[in-house]
Order: C-alpha cells, then sequence, then structure tokens
C-alpha cells in the first residue's frame, strides 16, 4: 500500500483523535464511489467496534489507518497532508488514482475500459461538454462488447456515430486485447445539450 501521510497531518489527526475520549481510537481511510467521476477520499473516525475484519492495516508512529480493502487500488499513492496558516489549517488529501485507478493487462476488462475512457477519452470530449461511460461488459460469441452512454453535449450529437467508431471504440479496440467492439444505449432523441444538432 502506497500511502504517505506528512508528520504534520500525522499530528493534526492525533491530536483529533485525543478529543474524542474513546479508548484506541484510529482513523479509516476510503473512497466513495471509487472508479467513476463522483469519487471522494474520506477520513473517518475509527473507533474500536467499527474495524472491519478485511480492512488492510497502516501503522503509523503515532497512530494506526484501517484502509478499507476495496478502496486499496484507489488509493495508491494517495497523498495527505496538513499545512498550517493563521486560520488554523488545512488537512488535504490528493488521491490520483481515487476516480480510475492504476491498471494493467491483468486487471478487469471494466477497469481497463473505465482508465482509457477517464485518463485519454473523456478529457477529449469534455471541451464539447460531453462524456462518456461504460455502463456494462457484455461477453458475446466474437468476444466483449462495452456498453456505453454518452451524456452532455455527446447526447443527441449528430456527429455521435463517428465519435463512437472512429474515436472511442477504435481506441478501446487497439489497447484493450479482449475486447471486440462497442455498443451505444444513450437515447439521442434527447438534443437540448447536443454540441453539434
Amino acid at each position: 500500500m502506497n500511502i504517505t501521510v506528512t508528520e504534520t497531518a500525522e499530528d493534526y489527526l492525533v491530536e483529533l483523535l485525543s478529543k474524542q475520549d474513546v479508548e484506541g481510537m484510529a482513523v479509516r481511510m476510503f473512497v466513495t464511489q471509487p472508479g467513476t467521476s463522483y469519487a471522494e477520499t474520506c477520513l473517518a473516525y475509527c473507533r474500536p467496534d467499527e474495524i472491519i475484519e478485511d480492512d488492510e492495516i497502516m501503522e503509523l508512529t503515532k497512530l494506526r489507518f484501517y484502509v478499507e480493502k476495496n478502496s486499496v487500488p484507489y488509493l495508491d499513492e494517495a497523498h495527505v497532508d496538513f499545512s498550517k496558516d493563521r486560520m488554523g489549517g488545512q488537512l488535504t488529501i490528493k488521491a490520483p488514482n481515487a476516480k480510475v485507478p492504476k491498471v494493467s493487462a491483468d486487471s478487469p476488462i471494466a477497469e481497463q475500459i473505465n482508465y482509457i475512457l477517464y485518463s485519454d477519452i473523456n478529457p477529449g470530449l469534455s471541451s464539447h461538454g460531453g462524456e462518456v461511460k461504460l455502463i456494462e461488459v457484455v461477453e458475446e460469441e466474437q468476444g466483449h462488447i462495452a456498453i456505453l452512454q454518452f451524456g452532455g453535449g455527446c447526447q443527441g450529437c449528430s456527429a455521435v456515430d463517428m465519435t463512437l467508431k472512429d474515436g472511442v471504440e477504435a481506441t478501446l479496440v487497439e489497447r484493450i486485447a479482449d475486447l471486440v467492439g462497442v455498443r451505444d444505449v444513450t437515447d439521442h432523441s434527447v438534443r437540448e445539450n447536443a454540441y453539434y444538432k
């Protein structure tokens, strides 16, 4: 587990825990909605009776972190820091892989697709106010098909077929060995926000 907690952050958290008046209080770290654009990295108090059996434990010098098992890949390279200022200070958590974990050819196919969508494809679509997300992966005779849904400026856009075939499908099929195609399940009759009408 590659999570960095600076000394100032550890001291700040120890001070917070000391005010809780509960013996053995620790910190739980987790990601809500991991692997999505809505992912949030969270720290919470963790009383001894709230420890979950499969939590991963990270022992710091003065403090123990319990890391939710499902969040571990999304917290790789996370950095927790506390910087003092005139108002007291601010705790910051940076988790570059919370929205999209690092993936490899061994990762589940859905994670590989999401990684490419969020790191390579959506940044380009966002200039048109659009996005594409994975709904599911289905296995058909010829191989895996990614079921995708467009949103924002891509929904109802007259250029979406070109974007789907020449952009999204070409990129995904080229980079993911087991993927043979994509299918769009977007209702393109909704055209209010379309980039090209």
